[in-house]
């Protein structure tokens, strides 16, 4: 078992979860809850820590589905918590605050969720669009007995079994990249030396952010990094409103950083390490491309 896997793993981010204003009901307004979220985790799992905190005061009658926002943008439950932190804070905040509601749930923006069974069946639909993606079917997800679809639940759910969540999905055959690299068009076996990179992956994905340059013009965009702000994105995750690229054109756009799990690879390792010690447990990878881009006056 890779040491890389471990700490991913048991990785966690400190949470600071304030009650929203509106749903206050007591004086004093109630102290924030304070939380050490799995990186692997989903928001709605920590439901059961959060609820008794507010109990008190929280106002008469029974709740809606409890959902949380980030500087008022709606969190989507089913991505993970680690994305999400990864994703929308680009300068990393510690501890993280969120704001947590009890009513309201904003069902215009975010998919229903009924709790951990909506969060486990759509980790489980996860794991088969990987499923299909790796290997062309998901017959062996979707075969899965249900003694081993608790446990590889519940090894999520813990945030601590590891060893469990190994045993169990060595099962479905979802192998990862080899040690034999292939280049970026998928056409074979490349030479020692010359392998498959993470900058070789995320130049495949978002090629227009990778033009080639004068070091010139690399000196001058250094020299402009006080009059620039950072715009954080994913590629499958569409927070922004629109693409960044319909208000910049690429060449005033430059990637700053790229982080994975919380950390902020060399471009230049192997891909397939990435891929095989950075997979979240739904065997997706997730890619959180922090962008460079002009200051809007």
């Amino acid at each position: 078992m890779e040491e890389a896997q471990k700490y991913v793993w048991e990785g966690a981010i400190p949470l600071q979860i304030h009650l929203h204003e509106s749903e206050v009901t007591t004086l004093p307004t109630p102290p924030p809850a304070l939380i050490l979220a799995p990186r692997i985790g989903y928001l709605p799992l920590l439901v059961p820590q959060i609820k008794p905190h507010f109990s008190n005061a929280l106002p008469p009658g029974s709740p809606d589905t409890v959902w949380f926002d980030y500087n008022g943008l709606p969190l989507k439950w089913y991505i993970p918590t680690g994305v999400l932190f990864d994703l929308l804070c680009a300068e990393p905040e510690r501890p993280w605050n969120l704001t947590v509601h009890f009513r309201g749930y904003p069902s215009n923006i975010l998919v229903p969720c009924e709790g951990e069974d909506s969060v486990k069946w759509g980790f489980i639909n996860s794991l088969k669009e990987a499923a299909y993606i790796i290997n062309g079917n998901c017959k062996n997800v979707m075969n899965m007995s249900q003694p081993d679809q608790v446990e590889l639940w519940r090894s999520v759910l813990n945030a601590g079994n590891l060893e469990a969540y190994v045993r169990i999905s060595s099962k479905l055959k979802l192998g990862t990249v080899g040690d034999e690299y292939t280049d970026s068009g998928g056409q074979g076996q490349v030479k020692t030396g010359n392998y498959f990179t993470l900058q070789d992956a995320v130049k495949s994905i978002l090629p227009e952010y990778f033009p080639n340059k004068s070091s010139t013009n690399e000196e001058s965009s250094r020299d402009e990094d006080e009059n620039e702000q950072k715009v954080p994105s994913e590629e499958g995750e569409k927070y922004l409103s629109e693409n960044v690229e319909s208000f910049y054109p690429s060449d005033n756009v430059e990637i700053k950083l790229v982080r994975i799990q919380g950390i902020e690879p060399k471009m230049e390792i192997p891909f397939s390490w990435v891929v095989k010690n950075l997979t979240n447990p739904e065997h997706y990878l997730h890619i959180c491309v922090c962008l460079k881009v002009p200051q809007v006056l």
